[in-house]
């Protein structure tokens, strides 16, 4: 049996419109950050999200009056969610470590892991104050070391929301500011008269913002290229329509277009959790939401075999893939594009999301064919370096490099080579040419 659509979502021709649209919009605010600083920003501010102050950047004593609005048992589930990102952070800092080795003798190398060293993490507001962004940006920048963090976030209902304020400041934030949208992404990273620009830019946010970061990309470095939330589910039929229905709604409920796919081998199971993802919707509170990114992006597609789910799974690396088959460590074992796996019906995108440890930004849009999601790796330079001790050991490289050299026609190049086979081995080499080979020279 063909694999067969059961449901589709929007064509990518149709999305390609929607980004050509942003595209334009976002290029002339970044060339108007650029051309008037803090002014534009400013103007952005009060247009976009109707906050207007002196200064966007929150003072020590706001910031501690900001979070004492935040209650006892909201800032423990603050605590303990970062303690567990904290946790995994550093379990992946530890396993990346300094190399130095001596490959010839005389010959070392080896690489360092150097945190960048200022980096933006852009905590998105909207509909939904996203308190977790904050514990997967700044707390994991503060594990890696980066010594300046900044943050910003957009005001939520006028102000600042204090449990984001407290995630980013618990965090280990240096700077935090009231900014959202391309003004807050083009300040970080470009500068204004009061802020310094930063070299990394991290985050998910909406359409303009990861439009920004793309087109910022090479001025600054970015964490990934980020789009709206995606989520697959892969289920056979060991699981129910109503667990299926609930994990797709769970996450299509972050926007409008937030793509959200059943892959299933069971005709039953498809057809019934279309069936009940109708029913959740009329009682599901973030309705409106849901119900567009399933009527626009959802889709059902029904498979024949296990390896085509794994070959439809792959193609689409979808930025969630919840697993709950009778076979789940077997997708684990064989899926390569992906952001992130959820293995077994007891576990769920939304623990990963907020709480479990693992990094929630994460690669859409095919993005996961070539790289995985922000982890503290990504606030780490690995940069390599090598010395050489002994003459002989310096004669010896110089002699290959100079002939290298030569072979592709870099004379340049081989004089730096033989200028040390010279002094340190001692030989006598017209300039210009390769050191010939010791047996040939004899």
């Amino acid at each position: 049996m063909p694999i067969e659509y059961l449901k589709r979502g929007k064509s990518a021709g149709e999305r390609l419109e929607d980004d050509a649209r942003t595209s334009d919009i976002v290029a002339g605010t970044l060339r108007d950050i650029e051309a008037r600083g803090d002014t534009a920003v400013r103007e952005l501010a009060v247009k976009f999200d109707g906050y207007d102050r002196e200064t966007y950047r929150l003072t020590e004593a706001e910031i501690e009056a900001i979070i004492a609005k935040v209650s006892d048992q909201d800032m423990a589930d603050i605590r303990f969610a970062q303690d567990q990102v904290r946790a995994f952070a550093q379990i992946q800092r530890d396993s990346m470590t300094d190399v130095e080795v001596e490959t010839q003798p005389g010959v070392i190398l080896g690489h360092k892991n150097i945190p960048v060293q200022s980096v933006g993490c852009y905590v998105p507001g909207g509909k939904f104050p996203m308190v977790a962004s904050a514990h997967m940006s700044v707390a994991t920048a503060s594990v890696a070391g980066v010594p300046r963090i900044v943050a910003c976030t957009p005001p939520f209902n006028g102000e600042p929301n204090p449990a984001v304020i407290a995630a980013m400041h618990l965090g280990g934030a240096h700077e935090i500011y009231v900014l959202g949208g391309i003004q807050a992404v083009g300040a970080m990273a470009i500068g204004t008269e009061t802020i310094d620009p930063v070299h990394l830019l991290v985050g998910p946010g909406n359409a303009f913002v990861a439009e920004a970061k793309r087109q910022l990309f090479g001025r600054v470095g970015i964490d990934l290229f980020a789009g709206p939330t995606e989520t697959m589910v892969i289920a056979d039929e060991t699981v129910d329509a109503e667990l299926c229905a609930t994990d797709l709604l769970g996450q299509a409920e972050h926007g409008y277009n937030s793509p959200c796919v059943l892959l299933t081998n069971s005709r039953k199971l498809a057809e019934d959790t279309q069936i009940e993802i109708e029913r959740l919707l009329t009682i599901l509170p973030t309705a409106d939401t849901a119900r567009t990114s399933w009527r626009d992006y959802g889709e059902v597609i029904l498979c024949d075999t296990y390896e085509e789910m794994l070959s439809v799974a792959d193609d689409i690396a979808s930025e969630h893939v919840q697993v709950m088959t009778d076979r789940d460590d077997w997708f684990l074992e064989h899926m390569t594009c992906y952001g992130a796996l959820f293995l077994g019906p007891r576990t769920n995108v939304a623990n990963g999301d907020k709480v479990i440890g693992t990094n929630h930004t994460l690669p859409t849009k095919k993005a996961g064919r070539y790289t995985g999601g922000l982890w503290v790796g990504k606030f780490l330079k690995t940069h390599s370096y090598q010395k050489i001790l002994t003459d002989e050991a310096a004669a010896e490289m110089g002699a290959y490099g100079s002939r290298l050299c030569m072979l592709e026609g870099f004379v340049g190049h081989a004089e730096q080579c033989n200028i040390r086979v010279r002094r340190y081995g001692r030989r006598n080499v017209p300039y210009g040419q390769a050191v010939p080979h010791k047996a040939a020279a004899e």
